[in-house]
């Protein structure tokens, strides 16, 4: 049922903004990391970790060759947002029985581990006429699918001798390239060694994600096809490195009430915060029912009002939190906004501070924002 506009709708609550230019100035910038003789794959799975997959694929659809989706049904809203039949769409899980012959008759690419896959691939297309657009995994560490190093050239002669599947990408997956330099070294290293078993002919070679592209320039020579995600969305998985990636998105919404507390009342359920004090509080229009973690709670997190950073009192929960306003005292009023995320002023809070403080990774944080949050699209 439509929303009724009649009088006019009130502002949102919470929304997140998205600066669609600073999302293309990330893939210009991933693009020189990576090489003029290597195009990029856009990773655009989990509704484009939480910015919008249709507004995301329609902003990059003339700057990037390729993009990267989940599942069969990822791909097939890319390919309406893209309003291209041709977009050269990866499902970079493995495919469910089910997929199979949908994904070979619209013309996605299949990632596939095992000879089994290849079969069934090999048949849907036989049934369908067509050819299998296949791209070959080999598992150098990641563990969760992939093809063991010794079996993959094996891997490779059964995809090239089934007259209907095309071997059109060969490619492995980086488990720890922010963590681990020596792993992610000899990954790459038994990746070469790989590739030197088979002919790997006109097939795209893919291996580096975000932290591969920005850990490790020039140590992947042999790739054509590299996959960022996270640094597409302006957030570094590297502290410290990468300071050219410009956010994408920031996290607002807005206070709803304001009061004066007395010492000794307790704020949220279970009153894990008992003010000390006589102190100015802010109840704002957000909770874990819009994707900000509960597990805030007593992290020693903020949010920006004023340009000013205001502490989290007690527990977040579903639809609202409470903020200590007292250093800003009256000049906050119902209505104001508070960032969540991004910058206001001279002040920000980033999506790895956030992620820092709930204990988890900033991917978590961007895919979990649901869909009550309005995206604004700059």
């Amino acid at each position: 049922m439509p929303l009724p506009t009649d009088p006019p709708l009130p502002p949102p609550r919470c929304r997140a903004e998205i600066d669609l230019a600073a999302l293309r100035a990330n893939v210009v910038y991933c693009q020189e990391l990576a090489g003029s003789a290597c195009e990029l794959m856009a990773i655009v799975k989990a509704d484009a970790y939480g910015h919008g997959l249709h507004e995301v694929v329609a902003a990059l659809r003339d700057i990037v060759g390729w993009f990267g989706v989940a599942n069969f049904r990822e791909a097939l809203r890319a390919r309406a947002a893209a309003d291209e039949s041709d977009i050269r769409l990866l499902i970079l899980s493995p495919a469910t029985p089910e997929e199979i012959e949908p994904i070979i008759a619209n013309g996605f690419s299949g990632s596939v581990s095992l000879p089994d896959e290849v079969s069934a691939y090999g048949a849907a297309a036989a049934r369908l006429g067509k050819r299998a657009k296949l791209h070959a995994v080999v598992d150098t560490g990641m563990g969760r699918m992939g093809c063991p190093p010794g079996q993959f050239a094996a891997l490779v002669e059964i995809i090239r001798e089934n007259p209907h599947c095309l071997l059109e990408g060969i490619d492995s997956h980086f488990p720890c390239a922010d963590e681990d330099t020596d792993f992610t070294l000899a990954q790459i290293e038994v990746f070469r060694e790989v590739l030197g078993t088979i002919d790997s002919g006109e097939a795209r070679i893919h291996l580096c994600n975000s932290a591969g592209l920005i850990g490790y320039p020039g140590k992947t020579p042999f790739a054509s096809l590299a996959r960022p995600g996270l640094a597409l969305y302006g957030i570094s998985p590297l502290p410290g490195a990468a300071s050219q990636l410009r956010p994408v998105m920031s996290l607002k919404t807005r206070v709803t009430l304001v009061r004066r507390i007395a010492a000794g009342t307790g704020i949220s359920y279970g009153r894990t915060f008992i003010a000390d004090r006589e102190m100015t509080v802010a109840t704002l229009g957000v909770g874990y029912g819009d994707g900000y973690p509960r597990h805030l709670t007593d992290s020693g997190a903020e949010v920006l009002i004023a340009g000013q950073r205001c502490p989290l009192l007690g527990r977040v929960t579903m639809d609202q939190i409470v903020v200590d306003v007292s250093t800003i005292g009256s000049e906050v009023l119902a209505g104001d906004e508070a960032v969540l995320i991004g910058r206001q002023g001279d002040a920000e809070i980033t999506t790895n501070e956030i992620a820092q403080k709930a204990g988890t990774i900033a991917w978590e944080i961007l895919t979990c924002i649901t869909n009550r949050v309005e995206r604004i699209y700059l």
